[in-house]
């Protein structure tokens, strides 16, 4: 009863809006139970009231033709155009149990990165499902993530048209990086708070987008992302620079980012070899990763004439 209490706390909600969510509440523990049950005989579910926290998977929601059967999405969720007229749910790493419980969702898509953990059992515990989409990055993990969502959301049909263009996204990326032996060196930075920069490290979707359009990343020594010192740059040696939209705004700009301490004295920084890519665009593992990938090795690709001098 407690999760129902405060579900009469938020303000500004209606008699009939609390009724609701408290009947789709007492209904949906039966869903949950289901969810968590081994596909194969167990009786198809179908939700019609979907939150996704995670950009990618709900660029692949829409993909599948499942666009309305969304009530919320996460600010991540920038691509299509109408994910982002639909109710946000806030950042995925910082969500708020109120504001998902007030949507009156019967399933919660999330990605590994979702939290906090207490919100997401908050969530479950009110009797909505919360289904964890795993991340593999690699075409093999993409297939698997998209036939995943498709089951979930009762879209397996539609999955086989998207998966035929993907599986043609990665065969020309195939060929296109057959086409030259150079693997430059690339670093990956990314802003966090107050503009400090993290360089990607290995099982990273940017080290995995990285390999994926010919490159090498300059900072395969670790994993995830780390604080990048000056002598570290140096050391690393880049000679791309690669970072998203996002990222380039919040250090203030191309100029800004090339005067940071270490970077000018890099190869990347010298030459001013930086790429800029939509964030989602590059790192949502999604419908367009194939054409992300296509994109990236081609900006890799226009440095290649001064691959040879610093």
């Amino acid at each position: 009863m407690n999760g129902f209490r405060r579900l009469f706390l938020l303000p500004g909600r209606s008699v009939l809006s609390v009724l609701a969510a408290l009947f789709l509440v007492q209904n949906l523990s039966a869903q949950a139970e289901e969810l968590s049950q081994p596909t194969g005989e167990s009786k198809r579910i179908s939700f019609h009231r979907i939150i996704s926290a995670g950009g990618g998977i709900t660029e692949i929601i829409y993909a599948l033709a499942a666009g309305p059967q969304l009530v919320g999405t996460d600010t991540t969720s920038s691509f299509p155009e109408a994910a982002k007229n639909l109710p946000s749910v806030g950042y995925q790493r910082n969500l708020s149990a109120e504001g998902i419980l007030s949507l009156a969702p019967d399933l919660l898509l999330i990605s590994p990165a979702a939290g906090p953990p207490a919100v997401l059992k908050q969530i479950s515990a009110a009797g909505v499902p919360v289904k964890t989409i795993e991340e593999d990055y690699t075409k093999e993990g993409l297939i698997k993530k998209i036939r995943q969502i498709a089951t979930l959301v009762d879209k397996q049909n539609q999955s086989e048209p998207l998966l035929a263009r993907l599986s043609a996204d990665f065969d020309t990326l195939e060929k296109t990086r057959g086409q030259s032996d150079w693997r430059p060196r690339i670093l990956f930075l990314l802003t966090v708070s107050q503009g400090n920069l993290l360089a990607a490290g290995s099982d990273t979707p940017a080290d995995a987008m990285i390999q994926l359009a010919g490159g090498s990343n300059a900072m395969n020594s670790f994993t995830g992302y780390k604080p990048v010192s000056t002598e570290a740059l140096i050391s690393a040696a880049p000679d791309i620079i690669l970072c998203t939209d996002l990222t380039l705004n919040s250090v203030g700009g191309l100029e800004k980012l090339l005067n940071r301490p270490g970077i000018k004295l890099t190869p990347a920084g010298h030459k001013g070899r930086v790429i800029v890519m939509d964030t989602l665009f590059l790192l949502g593992f999604g419908p367009r990763t194939g054409q992300a990938a296509l994109d990236l090795n081609r900006q890799i690709q226009s440095y290649s004439d001064s691959k040879s001098t610093l």
